[in-house]
This record gives structure tokens, sequence and C-alpha cells, in this order.
């Protein structure tokens, strides 16, 4: 097999986020609207990955909540509408785990992130269209990305925590299937 591309099926991928809320409680979120690929090689492992976030995009499931992180207080969306990753090396951890390091962009703020990744398999849909998959995670801290605005809770603590934990959920079809979809 020679080196493949493979886009991202945005209807099958979830790029999701969970943040603590109050010290005491999770609050989950996602992005709604991305594009991305993934090379192989010709072994079938991951070569690149890379991918395009809207930042307007950003789904909680509370709309004054999504709006306030659109914000500049937050993500800035108007100034920084996209957030971006592209890998810069990829090795293998296991029989079907990766590490993916590369570098993420938030509000222009550039910095390096690793990827823990495990690739899910590869299979064709009823359909007919060979489609590949991978679950990844990492965890930032949202301060580094200038993500900085917070408040103090009369209990003790703040409002927004500052660790961002990041999960994947990828479905990619081959460039070629996608480009004639």
């Amino acid at each position: 097999m020679a080196k493949e591309t493979w886009q991202i099926d945005t209807t099958h991928t979830t790029i999701g986020f969970t943040v603590r809320h109050m010290v005491v409680a999770k609050v989950h979120g996602r992005f709604t609207r991305f594009a991305g690929s993934v090379e192989l090689g010709a072994d079938g492992g991951p070569l690149s990955a890379e991918a395009v976030i809207e930042a307007a995009s950003i789904d909680t499931q509370v709309g004054a909540r999504d709006d306030h992180l659109r914000s500049a207080d937050f993500f800035d969306a108007a100034s920084h509408p996209e957030l971006r990753f592209r890998s810069s090396a990829i090795e293998k951890a296991g029989s079907d785990r990766y590490r993916i390091a590369g570098t993420l962009a938030i509000r222009g703020v550039e910095r390096d992130v690793v990827l823990e990744a495990e690739y899910l398999g590869r299979m064709k849909d009823p359909f007919g269209t060979d489609r590949i998959a991978f679950s990844a995670h990492t965890s930032i801290d949202r301060r580094d990305f200038g993500l900085t605005w917070n408040k103090a809770v009369e209990a003790g603590g703040v409002l927004v925590g500052d660790r961002i934990e990041i999960a994947l959920e990828v479905q990619a079809v081959q460039a070629a299937a996608a480009d004639a979809a």
C-alpha cells in the first residue's frame, strides 16, 4: 500500500472537551465545524495529521455560555476565527497506539502538545467507502493559550478550571472518496 491521504468525515467525528466548573462540576463541550486530514504510510500507520476548527462553532448546549466563550474573554472568535493543529512527529507506542506530537494554535498562540491516540481500525461502510477511525486525547492548560478569564467563587476556588481535557473520536475517508461525495 502506498502513502494515502484521508479526509476527516465531519459527520462522524467529534472534537470534544471537558473543563471543571466551580471546582466541583464538569462542563462538556464540542466544536461543530472543522476540517482535517490524516496521512497513512505504506504500513497503514499514521504519518501526519492536521485539523482546522472554527472557533465560533463551540457548543456547550448553553447559548449564553457559548457566546461568552466566543468573546474576547476566551476564544475571541472575531479576531481569531480558527484553532489549528498540525502534527510534527508520530511515534508508535503499542500495537494500535501512537503518540502524535504537534503544534496547537489557539488565539494566535502556538504550543506543543502530544495526543495519545489509538487506531481503531479500517472498514468498508455499507455504501462501499473505506473508513478509518482513531480515538485521541490530550490535556492542556488554557492559560498557555491566553485564555485567562476567570472569577472567584464565594465558597472558594474559581469559576472555570485551567486544565482542559480534549477528546477526539475521528473517522476519515480516503481523499478521492471524499472528493467524489
